[in-house]
């Protein structure tokens, strides 16, 4: 079973990398311009930016691999500020069906948009670290007195929809989870 889980991670895994790459060549065109023609807002708003810094807030979904006989299923809520870096909290509930087991994720998130600190949208790279509570459904016991450390890398690509509303796939590595995908949709300001 995990053989399946793992060959489906690394297919998202490449599938993300190459969406990547053809994005990348589509964007290829937006040099940065300082000529005099390009001012204030035109050019933030050219390069995925908004006029002052980015507070955005998300439900999100993922699939998370926290044991070797199936993916855990959650969602949960995130949101952060900054342009370029941003920082914020990130909280998401799991379960599991096979092993009857729940997580509580609770967290900081730290993120670097790849194409400098203008910008708040395109590919990221994000680290993850907080707390992860195991919960185990058939004694309903309260999970371990401080959890266990939980800490990760994500990779994703924020795509802007409109002024106020953007998308991000993702995927994850990290521990005590192995690997997982998610999908946020969320509101930007």
């Amino acid at each position: 079973m995990i053989k399946n889980n793992l060959k489906t991670t690394i297919l998202l895994t490449f599938i993300f990398l190459a969406a990547n790459f053809a994005f990348a060549e589509e964007d290829a065109d937006l040099s940065i311009d300082t000529s005099a023609e390009i001012k204030g807002n035109d050019y933030k708003s050219r390069k995925g930016a908004s006029a002052s810094g980015d507070f955005w807030i998300s439900p999100l979904g993922e699939t998370v691999m926290y044991s070797s006989s199936g993916n855990s299923f959650g969602g949960g809520l995130a949101l952060g500020y900054g342009k370029g870096a941003s920082i914020g909290l990130k909280t998401a509930y799991f379960v599991d069906t096979q092993e009857e087991i729940d997580v509580l994720e609770v967290g900081v998130l730290l993120r670097f948009y790849i194409r400098g600190s203008d910008f708040c949208s395109g590919p990221f790279v994000q680290f993850n670290g907080g707390q992860a509570l195991f919960f185990r459904r058939e004694n309903i016991s309260i999970p371990a007195k401080w959890g266990i450390i939980s800490a990760g890398v994500n990779l994703g690509w924020r795509f802007h929809l409109g002024k106020l509303f953007f998308v991000e796939p993702s995927i994850r590595a990290g521990y005590p989870y192995f690997a997982g995908a998610g999908l946020m949709a969320g509101v930007h300001w």
